[in-house]
């Protein structure tokens, strides 16, 4: 099961991305913050400090994943093409 199915790309995640050093990503529907947490270190060889999830009103669900501080966001952000 592939538990990341994309990037969520708006003005405010590229904000994050570059203020906060946070990723946004669209998940599978049944992935809890354990699950995004291992598939997000496991996919960039991150450490993940913290996942906070939300269902948007599309029915989809929503990963806002925090980074450490030796870490950097942008990077992974280039490589996906989101910057």
């Amino acid at each position: 099961m592939d538990i990341i199915r994309y990037p969520h790309l708006t003005e405010k995640s590229v904000g994050m991305v570059e203020d906060e050093n946070k990723l946004v990503f669209i998940v599978e529907d049944g992935a809890n913050k354990n699950k995004v947490k291992w598939a997000v270190e496991k996919e960039f060889d991150v450490t993940v400090v913290n996942v906070n999830t939300l269902n948007t009103m599309k029915g989809n669900k929503k990963a806002v994943v925090q980074l450490s501080e030796e870490d950097n966001a942008i990077d992974i952000a280039t490589r996906l093409g989101m910057l």
